[in-house]
């Protein structure tokens, strides 16, 4: 099957050796929306040993304008995003090993993951800070590099972390304003998603293929609709006193205590709550009592939605709840202990 990747191997930085070192590695993709998406599709046309591919949410109308695995079914049956991505990957590349979860990141369950597979390559797709800040750290405790992107309007920016080598995440955030308006607030445009993906994954296969040392060492961000385009180099704010890649790091955003059960949804009228407990929740259960109440709800073999008071509760299967209309924790936790307490 090597002629599927021929053009691939005759670019001569990859090569035939390049191709088998890439077929042998493990990503970890965070994140299922515009950004991981692209990352997937793009891997798994690459060859890619195997891609993990990790999503909290649903797919919606909205989403289809730019995650571009995702089909109307797919938005029409709030199919999981992780789902969805696994069976149209699939039919693009069955040699590739896909693993999705259906999940919210946390430190516990990131660390778990990365103990248990051999993972090569960590890719941002999310938009959430603290999960990234998680990713930051796992990658700097078990060595392994990661790319971090992001994208609204029409920007972007994207940097390459390879740890012992690079400043991290934690670092940058001293002096680079990496965070701001959503996607949800202020838009976006497909190309931008387009551009930031095209960086993720050339450093992506520079790593996979054992290219590392072609990796950028900037920092790179784009207006495509004002037509700038900036590299700045970032080296020296690599901190030796930094808590997460210093010389005596603490990995503070994996520690328990500064672990979250709630969480307000980035630029959306939405809650998440985890329970305290691990484990899975009993979908046909809580169908009964929803019955039992007179509430109409959807369902499939990953989620539950009902409305009530003009929210929309989404209960997944492995006991994360979202609670859309609000963005008050308050609010949404007297709705979780009504229907789930």
């Amino acid at each position: 099957m090597m002629e599927r990747y021929s053009r691939q191997t005759l670019f001569a930085p990859i090569g035939e050796d390049g191709q088998k070192q890439i077929s042998t590695k493990h990503v970890l993709l965070i994140g299922a929306g515009a950004l991981g998406t692209g990352n997937a599709e793009a891997l798994v046309r690459a060859g890619v040993g195997k891609l993990t591919v990790i999503d909290r949410d649903y797919v919606e109308w909205s989403n289809l304008q730019r995650q571009q695995l995702y089909s109307e079914q797919d938005a029409q049956d709030k199919l999981p995003k992780a789902v969805a991505a696994k069976e149209r990957l699939q039919k693009i590349n069955s040699e590739v090993e896909i693993v999705a979860l259906v999940n919210d990141v946390t430190a516990e369950s990131l660390e778990k993951l990365v103990q248990e597979e051999s993972v090569d390559l960590l890719l941002d797709a999310t938009d959430n800070f603290d999960i990234r800040l998680i990713m930051n750290d796992i990658a700097q405790k078990y060595e392994i590099p990661w790319v971090y992107g992001a994208c609204v309007g029409s920007y972007g920016i994207t940097f390459t972390i390879l740890p012992g080598e690079t400043p991290c995440l934690s670092c940058l955030l001293k002096t680079v304003p990496l965070g701001g308006a959503t996607c949800d607030t202020v838009g976006i445009i497909a190309p931008a998603v387009s551009m930031v993906v095209s960086h993720q994954v050339a450093e992506a296969l520079k790593i996979l293929s054992g290219n590392s040392k072609d990796c950028r060492k900037k920092l790179v961000s784009f207006d495509l609709w004002k037509n700038q385009y900036v590299a700045v180099d970032v080296q020296k704010m690599k901190d030796a006193a930094c808590p997460s890649c210093g010389d005596s790091p603490t990995y503070p955003n994996i520690s328990f205590e500064n672990q979250t059960k709630t969480a307000v949804l980035c630029g959306r009228d939405s809650v998440q709550i985890r329970p305290s407990h691990n484990g899975e929740r009993d979908l046909p259960e809580l169908k009964r009592m929803l019955q039992t109440q007179g509430i109409q709800f959807e369902s499939n073999p990953y989620l539950l939605s009902f409305e009530v008071e003009n929210h929309r509760l989404v209960a997944f299967k492995d006991g994360r709840v979202l609670v859309h209309g609000t963005k008050e924790i308050s609010a949404a936790k007297s709705l979780y202990y009504r229907y789930f307490g």
